[in-house]
């Protein structure tokens, strides 16, 4: 387990390298000089030479690559061009807001994705059945931010239920909870349908196991043998892919909370790439994906604690 532990956070470590050289890429691939696209125009030259001393561009790319990489370690992703501010502190007042948006996400996808997984199982190749494949490929086919566009439309402007832009007020519990369900909705209802496909797939597999067909031989009913025994083994692979649909969630909080006016990252990154802000765009691509990476390795540690063919896998 020790092994596996340091191989798979080695892992992590080298893809986090990676992203952080291919920011550094980008930046340079750019057309134009970041300083003339951030000021416009009519820039005077001492105006771009500011900026790109205060970017640090204007010191060999080698030079800035281990300044970055060596600031990172200590914590430190750089300084806001505009305000000046720490760029770590402008992500960390955000980052809640979209942490709770995630997890809202998730567990509404959670939810509903079992139990209509479980309703296919019970009226399986029934007319039931094939109305929730329909509607859980649907929900897997449309892109969240036509969703975000559709329910914003519907809800908040036709029938005017939940509000169409903001976080809510602050220290007021009710309208932050208001606030967060047309988001999250938008977010975590393609995660409905695919948690819907695999728990149904993973329960018609464990429908057929020895233990549930002592619990049918003793009378007991489809609905309870579902919910009791089958869905125990069923939900492993649901648990396993959780850490991989709670990245996909963050990722589709950038669209999402641009179209909601909601303060978060994916608006943080959304103004600073308007305002070629790259100190906060690189420091905000790297924030999230170590706490994406960290999320992942996490849960991989624990899948291969609980399951140790998942070691050996890893091993070959």
């Amino acid at each position: 387990m020790l092994s596996y532990a340091i191989r798979r956070i080695g892992l992590a470590i080298l893809i986090l390298v990676i992203v952080m050289f291919a920011m550094f890429a980008m930046v340079f691939l750019v057309p134009g000089d970041p300083a003339s696209l951030a000021l416009g125009p009519r820039a005077t030259p001492e105006l771009k030479a500011q900026l790109n001393t205060r970017m640090g561009l204007d010191q060999p790319v080698l030079t800035q690559i281990w300044n970055f990489f060596s600031n990172a370690l200590r914590g430190d992703l750089g300084y806001d061009v505009w305000s000046k501010r720490p760029v770590l502190d402008q992500i960390l007042e955000v980052f809640p807001n979209t942490l709770i948006l995630g997890l809202v996400a998730l567990g509404m996808a959670l939810v509903f994705g079992v139990a209509l997984g479980c309703v296919a199982v019970v009226w399986r190749d029934t007319w039931i059945d094939r109305l929730l494949g329909v509607l859980s490929v649907s929900m897997i086919a449309v892109p969240s931010f036509v969703i975000a566009l559709y329910s914003l439309l519907i809800f908040a402007v036709w029938l005017n239920w939940l509000p169409a832009i903001g976080a809510g007020q602050a220290g007021d519990l009710g309208s932050q909870i208001r606030a967060v369900i047309l988001p999250a909705f938008a977010i975590g209802i393609t995660w409905v349908g695919y948690l819907a496909r695999l728990v149904r797939a993973s329960m018609l597999e464990v429908m057929g196991a020895s233990h549930v067909r002592t619990a049918r031989a003793f009378g007991l009913s489809e609905t309870k043998i579902v919910t009791r025994y089958a869905l125990r083994l069923a939900i492993i692979p649901t648990i396993a892919i959780l850490a991989v649909g709670f990245g996909s969630i963050l990722s589709s909080a950038v669209f999402v909370e641009t179209v909601f006016s909601r303060p978060g990252i994916g608006s943080l990154i959304t103004s600073a790439v308007a305002k070629r802000n790259y100190p906060l765009v690189m420091g905000t691509v790297l924030f999230m994906t170590a706490f994406y990476l960290f999320i992942v390795t996490a849960a991989d540690l624990l899948i291969a604690r609980l399951d140790p063919r998942v070691r050996d896998v890893f091993r070959s």
